[in-house]
């Protein structure tokens, strides 16, 4: 089979494959025929080690200061190859999560059966499974747990037609909140169909506040751009923050009465199920970008580092049908 991996740090033409088995699940195990994958602006970042400001050292420190130590790919959709003695069944349709460890860009993938794996819903494509977390799990858990958006409020999203913002507007328009948005000029008609009621560029600038909530997905705006748009009480979430913004939030999360979001998301199985009902509930499902084989994941990487790309990234995997020999 296919494996990528990050051979240092850099740009997309880091990216290289290994050939090696199949692997064979071990007690408890599942393998997955992989179908396709995510490239998100999260695996962008851990391949060209850019990231928010005053953060870097810290990430080399937990993944490696010559080159990532993490395998490419930490979401995937596929199809059960060997249950093994879990309650899958062999050629069900799956969508998981590999997690910060990676690889899901691979042809075969083994992961616990109990783990973060959940049947693949009807009506959802192979390219929706591999799409439908990321940007999904992060809006939920921001717009739902940490900011408490309710009906009848007003939500700002900035940047809302990638996988974060594209998941924001879709969730807040279906928690009953009023929502505006900011895009560049040639997605402003799918930020309307995600549920966006008034759209502006980005480049010119938000809509007239006051807002209750405002997800800045890229951190453009900062507290000092969103201070005079947000109502009293209103919540900032920084999705993108540097080390200055997380710090200053959790030292100093209220001011003027208004409140400072930032951090990060957990992936647990019952967040997933969470972002599962909602789209059984109408209220999410993941919009696909570009689709690219995944002989091309450099090429996809390419477009992830613009973090501009409408939708969500995919590559799929091909496959002939069979199952070969586990190793």
């Amino acid at each position: 089979m296919k494996v990528a991996r990050y051979t240092t740090y850099g740009g997309p033409e880091t990216i290289a494959f290994d050939d090696a088995p199949v692997p064979r699940p071990l007690d408890g195990q599942v393998l997955v025929r992989v179908r396709a994958a995510p490239v998100t602006a999260g695996d962008a970042r851990l391949r060209s080690g850019v990231v928010p400001r005053g953060l870097g050292v810290l990430m080399r420190l937990a993944i490696g200061l010559r080159r990532p130590r993490v395998a490419p790919g930490w979401a995937f959709a596929g199809e059960i190859a060997d249950p093994g003695t879990s309650s899958f069944r062999q050629g069900q349709r799956v969508f998981g999560l590999t997690g910060f460890k990676g690889g899901a860009h691979r042809d075969w993938l083994t992961l616990p059966a109990d783990g973060r794996l959940l049947p693949l819903r009807k009506g959802l494509s192979f390219e929706q499974g591999a799409a439908f977390f990321f940007g999904g799990l992060t809006a939920a858990e921001f717009l739902i747990d940490r900011a408490g958006l309710a009906p009848g409020e007003r939500l700002l999203v900035c940047g809302a037609t990638g996988a974060v913002g594209g998941a924001a507007v879709q969730i807040g328009r279906h928690l009953g909140a009023r929502v505006a948005a900011t895009a560049s000029p040639a997605n402003h008609d799918l930020a309307r169909q995600l549920g966006a009621t008034v759209v502006t560029d980005y480049r010119i600038g938000p809509p007239e506040g006051p807002f209750d909530v405002i997800l800045d997905v890229m951190g453009k705006l900062g507290w000092p751009g969103a201070r005079p748009l947000l109502a009293p009480k209103g919540r900032l979430i920084l999705i993108t923050a540097d080390l200055a913004q997380m710090l200053g939030s959790a030292l100093h999360p209220r001011r003027d009465g208004r409140r400072v979001i930032t951090g990060t998301n957990a992936d647990t199985l019952s967040a997933m199920q969470r972002l599962v009902d909602l789209h059984l509930a109408g209220g999410y499902t993941p919009r696909v970008g570009p689709v690219l084989p995944f002989a091309d994941l450099a090429r996809a990487h390419g477009l992830a580092d613009s973090f501009h790309k409408p939708g969500n990234i995919v590559v799929v995997m091909q496959h002939d049908g069979s199952i070969p020999e586990t190793a």
